[in-house]
């Protein structure tokens, strides 16, 4: 079973953050993302950005397939010749920052922009922590006040009648060991990684390499997770993404599902129906261990609508372990 209470602190290897500023940033990245950043709010530097002061998104490929996802925040940096310019932090997956990184810097073209891969630069932790602790207030204040460091407030999760809050925590590498001792004395070092459980019970898919080009966006929810703005304009993929919404063709959804299994299941897994063992019905987005059972692991799935409608469903193949389905915990817009 789950701790009386949960305040931890957990390292997240998997996870990066892309830099974009410069004069132009807020118009680059409008003509790039399916979501709108010009409506972001500003935020100070050590300031913690509550959600939803920040913002879903994604970057396709022409074919409108998802080629990553990632949280943005927006703030203002003072430029040498003492002019506040735009700057944004986008938190995504370490296996394709480098990727998107360069494939933003392709468009960049003439406008007054720089796209930073910040691999080398940062680490980044997940604070999670019970709705309405005592730390709720203090824990995120105190880890923002470290220099250049970046925490940003994500939804908060519902489990087990219980809510979480979670806070993504991007540090300088040269401050890691400050973090560490104020991690300490709040007594937050992580027992076990529960953030990646409440990532795959938040039902919200972080694209990864394996699962990068597979998903247009409503396939992976996005436009119900409010990560699609239909009204900004055009962004690579555009017409695919919009012909999706309005001609009701998509008939793949993320969903929530459990099995029983002795190792945790890779990314890009496919999934299998019974009545149908030669085709995948969809694949695993990602994946955590249950910290309530030991031999359970929980999974964001993309799959067929048809597939749930009788049958049983697989892991890997006609022959793996059967998937058991949750109901996601927002409702989907239809399409």
């Amino acid at each position: 079973m789950l701790p009386t209470t949960i305040k931890q602190l957990d390292q997240l290897p998997q996870w990066s953050m892309i830099t974009v500023t410069g004069p132009d940033a807020a118009e680059f990245l409008q003509n790039q993302l399916t979501n709108s950043v010009k409506s972001l709010k500003v935020h100070a530097l050590n300031e913690v950005v509550l959600e939803p002061g920040n913002r879903f998104a994604g970057y396709c490929s022409a074919k409108g397939r998802l080629m990553g996802s990632f949280w943005i925040h927006r703030t203002e940096v003072l430029t040498e010749g003492s002019e506040l310019t735009p700057q944004f932090q986008l938190f995504i997956s370490k296996d394709i920052a480098g990727l998107i990184a360069k494939r933003l810097s392709m468009f960049v073209l003439r406008s007054k922009v720089k796209v930073l891969d910040q691999l080398d630069q940062v680490l980044i932790y997940g604070l999670s922590q019970d709705h309405g602790s005592s730390a709720t207030n203090t824990l995120p204040n105190e880890i923002s006040q470290i220099t250049n460091s970046r925490v940003v407030e994500l939804p908060s999760v519902q489990v087990e009648l219980r809510s979480f809050q979670r806070f993504i925590v991007a540090i300088p590498l040269d401050q890691e060991t400050q973090l560490q001792a104020l991690a300490k004395e709040h007594q937050l070092l992580a027992t076990s990684n529960i953030w990646n459980w409440l990532e795959v019970m938040s039902a919200i898919p972080r694209v990864t390499l394996k699962t990068s080009e597979q998903f247009v966006p409503q396939m992976i929810n996005m436009e119900s997770l409010k990560g699609i703005d239909f009204q900004k304009g055009c962004y690579p993929g555009q017409e695919v993404v919009a012909r999706s919404q309005y001609r009701g063709t998509i008939k793949r959804r993320l969903q929530i599902a459990s099995i029983l299994n002795q190792t945790l299941p890779e990314r890009g897994t496919e999934i299998f129906h019974d009545a149908d063992p030669e085709q995948p019905c969809g694949m695993v987005v990602l994946a955590a261990h249950n910290p309530m059972n030991t031999e359970q692991f929980d999974l964001q799935v993309e799959c067929k609508l048809e597939a749930l409608s009788s049958g049983t469903i697989h892991l890997g193949s006609i022959s793996g372990p059967t998937l058991s389905f949750k109901p996601l915990p927002y409702p989907l817009i239809e399409i």
